[in-house]
């Protein structure tokens, strides 16, 4: 009971109103000590246990050598905020959760930590890999999100913000899983296509920007005609329906998606990627990119852009994707194009105005496990549904 009402304290406390948060309300140095100390927690564990919980290709990074110098930074930072929070805020569970997690770093080895031999399974789990994405795009879109917001009053701790991240950090911690399936189609195409090479080496020797070009052009439209079918067929709607369910918008929203679904659409949109002869500096561009991209088409970030949300999506144009009216339904498949949606018919970007409310007109469950079992329990029907389609009847 003690635990659960600490762990309740911590949300409320997370979840405070803005004003409650203020400036010198010993907030922000409580949520940063809190953000800081969890990440030199995970790094620390990830150096102490690197075949369990490294990616293998962030190696270069911890190599660095001033990587353990940060690492170190990074927690004696942590330890100055969370006793700053202490000291300000009347509330102390921010500063005391925080202080108890850097120390608990030093207990495991801190910086210095050197790596414990263990058994290698062949399976690891990014622990690093979550916290290098977390850092990167929320310092990345948390500001901008604050600077321009579409929704003023937004926090950012809203109502789902911790279903979201729960996604986010099952979609990062398993990459190896989720890669390994998703570009089985890849590796069994590549296996059967050694009188591809001629080709292969064509596409090689454009230019750089070229391949990047293409590569995005092509997963756009297979991604396209992936995300429009799973809007289609009601028993798969019910896997993109997870996605769908979130009632509102920011830069975290883009990482709830079934697992089922994100080992399908990557499995599809890698399909040009990694069969086509494209430089693997392409393929790891567009990666890099996709993933702040989804981001930012997510993201709580105002503007209009009449004109440039025609060719190039913005978050206004998603949004309008993830509207609960009845004229955002199935409409904006694409997430770099809209012009692929002009040429078939989906494209809906009425001027100035944004969809007012988000979700869909179901009852999915609010916490993982429901959702992850969503697809096969789902009873809710789409609110434009025919009969034969929600029969499943073609």
């Amino acid at each position: 009971m003690a635990k659960r009402d600490y762990l309740n304290n911590l949300m409320r406390d997370l979840e405070s109103h803005t004003e409650v948060r203020r400036f010198g309300s010993g907030w922000l140095s409580g949520f940063f000590g809190l953000l800081f100390a969890i990440a030199g927690f995970f790094m620390v564990v990830a150096l102490r246990f690197p075949d369990w919980f490294a990616t293998p290709e962030l190696a270069i990074i911890k190599h660095w050598g001033g990587f353990r110098g940060l690492v170190h930074a990074v927690l004696l930072v942590s330890y100055g905020l969370s006793l700053l929070s202490l000291l300000l805020r009347p509330r102390k569970v921010l500063g005391l959760t925080a202080l108890m997690i850097g120390l608990a770093a030093i207990l495991v080895g801190g910086a210095n930590v050197q790596p414990q031999e263990t058994r290698d399974w062949g399976i690891f789990f990014g622990l690093d890999f979550f916290v290098v994405n977390l850092l990167v795009t929320g310092f990345m879109f948390a500001p901008l999100e604050r600077a321009f917001p579409h929704r003023r009053t937004q926090r950012l701790f809203r109502t789902e913000w911790r279903e979201d991240l729960f996604y986010y950090l099952v979609s990062t911690m398993f990459v190896q899983v989720l890669g390994f399936l998703a570009l089985a189609p890849s590796t069994i195409i590549n296996e059967h296509t050694s009188n591809w090479q001629a080709f292969r080496a064509g596409v090689a020797s454009l230019p750089w920007i070229v391949q990047f070009v293409i590569v995005v052009v092509a997963s756009d439209m297979a991604q396209y005609w992936f995300h429009r079918t799973f809007h289609r067929y009601p028993f798969l709607w019910g896997f993109h329906a997870v996605h769908h369910s979130a009632k509102s918008m920011d830069w975290l929203a883009g990482s709830r998606m079934h697992f089922v679904e994100i080992i399908l659409l990557r499995s599809i949109t890698s399909l040009p990627l990694f069969t086509l002869g494209f430089a693997p500096s392409v393929m790891q561009a567009y990666i890099g990119f996709v993933y702040v991209w989804s981001s930012l088409l997510h993201a709580n970030v105002g503007g209009s852009f009449n004109r440039l949300g025609h060719w190039i999506a913005t978050p206004r144009f998603h949004h309008w994707h993830h509207g609960l009216e009845r004229e955002a339904f199935d409409v904006n498949f694409a997430i770099h194009f809209p012009w692929i949606d002009k040429m078939f018919g989906t494209f809906h970007l009425p001027k100035d105005r944004w969809p007012e409310n988000y979700g869909i007109p179901e009852d999915v469950p609010k916490h993982y496990w429901g959702q992850f079992l969503y697809p096969w329990t789902r009873t809710g029907k789409k609110a434009d549904e025919t009969p034969a389609e929600q029969a499943g009847v073609e």
